[in-house]
C-alpha cells in the first residue's frame, strides 16, 4: 500500500504555499481546503450537504458565509461576495452547491482518471462499488503491519485506518465509493505536477493496472 501519510503531508505543504500566491477567492478557498489534507474538499462537500435542509441542492449567502467559515476557510466579506456572485449566475440569490465544489475539486486528465478507477475496481473484490474492510482483508495482509506487530491495533483496525484515508473528515462509515476515492487522488495529483510520475506512484501502490 502507498505511503498515504506522505503524500498527504506533501499535499498540505503545497496547498499551504499556494494559499499565499492564490489570485483570487476561489483558489484561495481551493487551496484553504486541500491545506486540511486530501479529505478536505470532500468534508467540505459533506458540510454543504447537511446545511441544506430542504435538499434543494442549493444555498443561500447566508447559509455559504456560514459553511465556508465551518469548514475552517476565512475570506474577508467582499472576498466571500465576489465567489457568490461567480456562481450566482442568474442573480436569484442562490447558488448550486454541486456546481460550487466541482470548480474546487482539482481536475485530473482522462489518463490518471483511469488509473484511479483501475486501482479503485482492483480493490473493489466484491464488484458492487464499495470498499470495504472486507474487500481490503482479501487483498492485503494486515500482520505485516507495524501496529499489527506490536500489538497496538488489531487486523480488523488496520483495515479501518487505512480505509479512513479516503472518508471525508467527520464522517467514516469503514465504507469507500468511487467518487470518495476519487476526490482523494484529484487532491493527492496537485503535488504531483508529472503525468509520468503519478502513473508510476498508481503503479507502485497498486501494482499492475489495466487502462
Amino acid at each position: 500500500m502507498a505511503d498515504m501519510g506522505k503524500l498527504n503531508e506533501e499535499l498540505k505543504a503545497k496547498a499551504n504555499v499556494n494559499k499565499s500566491h492564490a489570485k483570487n477567492p476561489l483558489e484561495l478557498v481551493q487551496a484553504s481546503f486541500l491545506a486540511r489534507g486530501a479529505s478536505g474538499i470532500k468534508g467540505a462537500s459533506r458540510r454543504f450537504r447537511i446545511m441544506d435542509d430542504d435538499r434543494s441542492k442549493s444555498l443561500s449567502f447566508d447559509e455559504f458565509s456560514k459553511g465556508i467559515r465551518e469548514v475552517g476557510v476565512h475570506l474577508k466579506k467582499d472576498q466571500e461576495i465576489e465567489l457568490f456572485r461567480l456562481f450566482d449566475r442568474d442573480n436569484q440569490g442562490t447558488i448550486d452547491f454541486d456546481e460550487f465544489l466541482r470548480a474546487i475539486q482539482p481536475k485530473m486528465s482522462d489518463r490518471r482518471r483511469k488509473l484511479v478507477e483501475a486501482a479503485f475496481i482492483k480493490m473493489d473484490k466484491s464488484g458492487d462499488g464499495v470498499v470495504t474492510v472486507k474487500d481490503i482483508a482479501m487483498s492485503y495482509n494486515a500482520k505485516n503491519h507495524p501496529k499489527y506487530l506490536n500489538g497496538e491495533w488489531t487486523e480488523t483496525k488496520v483495515y479501518q485506518e487505512y480505509l479512513k484515508t479516503f472518508e471525508a473528515e467527520g464522517h467514516v462509515d469503514g465504507c469507500v465509493t468511487l467518487e470518495e476515492f476519487m476526490s482523494y487522488y484529484a487532491s493527492i495529483g496537485c503535488s504531483i505536477d508529472n503525468d509520468a510520475y503519478f502513473d508510476l506512484m498508481m503503479r507502485n501502490s497498486w501494482g499492475d493496472l489495466v487502462v
